[in-house]
């Protein structure tokens, strides 16, 4: 946390602290407080104590070793596609997927208080948050220059004082750090969303009845049509994929292995003949989790 201002670093050091009086109520999520991932944890746990980590790894680490009850990671936007890499986080982790929340992402420029925004000459924030916003800030002259942490460039705001220097990050950075919100809603997509999903050490029990997801990992073998015949079981009795991503591990370009979310429970009988089939024709099968959907698909 030494790489944050200090403003930042003074709330780390609050939140630290009350998480670890209580840390059966402590969410752990990666970044700086007032991050979209804090966000997250306060939509979704409202009565929770969020936890900051440096790295995702720190997050998971943190529910690991009992510190959190569950850790906050977010792993696609709707703009830019993947965020985590679940599939290398996941499995050796020995955690479960348990739920799921989406944030709607709206960026602001952040600057001090009274200053216009013909006054900014530059604005700072993770490369993927001023890649959402590019054309708003061309269009108004704003240079924008690249930090790790869209809530850690809003500290640095605040420590350096600077009337020309603006971030791009969530109003909750501002309320935190003592920044105005002199635009807010700048991204130049309007549907920009990114999905969190909750890890916990023990799997979820969703209740029956209720609409539910299944994530899993998966890898094919190195045969002709290995992919659709893997997947056949989901066509022949109905099982909807919402979610397929492939990738590559250890440096082999062999055969791939894929991440997967879908529809269903494995105790329904159409889930468990898909996943039958899934088995019979892939090398091996990870259940990553069950847990309600926050949105239906």
């Amino acid at each position: 946390m030494d790489d944050y201002a200090p403003p930042a670093r003074a709330l780390v050091d609050t939140m630290t602290t009350a998480a670890a009086a209580e840390p059966g109520r402590a969410v752990a999520f990666q970044g700086a407080p007032g991050a979209y991932s804090h966000q997250a944890v306060r939509e979704a746990f409202p009565n929770a104590l969020p936890l900051p980590c440096f790295s995702f790894e720190a997050a998971i680490e943190a529910v690991q070793n009992g510190r959190a009850d569950c850790a906050m990671i977010p792993i696609e936007n709707s703009l830019h596609g993947r965020v985590a890499d679940i599939h290398f986080l996941l499995p050796e982790s020995g955690l479960s997927i348990t739920g799921e929340h989406f944030v709607r992402v709206r960026h602001c420029l952040l600057g001090l208080p009274g200053v216009a925004r013909a006054a900014i000459g530059h604005a700072i924030s993770h490369p993927q948050a001023l890649g959402q916003v590019r054309k708003r800030l061309a269009d108004w002259g704003i240079v924008p220059r690249a930090y790790p942490d869209t809530a850690a460039a809003a500290a640095l705001v605040a420590a350096t004082q600077d009337p020309t220097l603006a971030a791009v990050g969530s109003r909750l950075a501002g309320e935190l750090y003592g920044l105005d919100v002199i635009a807010e809603g700048i991204e130049d997509a309007d549907h920009n969303t990114t999905r969190f999903v909750v890890l916990a050490r023990h799997p979820a029990t969703p209740e029956a009845g209720q609409p539910v997801m299944t994530s899993l990992l998966f890898e094919v073998r190195n045969i002709p049509a290995a992919l659709f015949k893997a997947l056949g079981g989901f066509a022949t009795n109905g099982v909807n994929i919402t979610k397929l991503e492939s990738y590559l591990r250890d440096g082999s370009f062999s055969a791939a292995e894929f991440y997967a979310d879908f529809e269903g429970a494995p105790t329904d009988a159409w889930v468990a003949r898909a996943l039958d089939e899934l088995r019979f024709h892939t090398k091996w099968v990870r259940l990553l989790g069950t847990y309600v959907q926050a949105r239906r698909r």
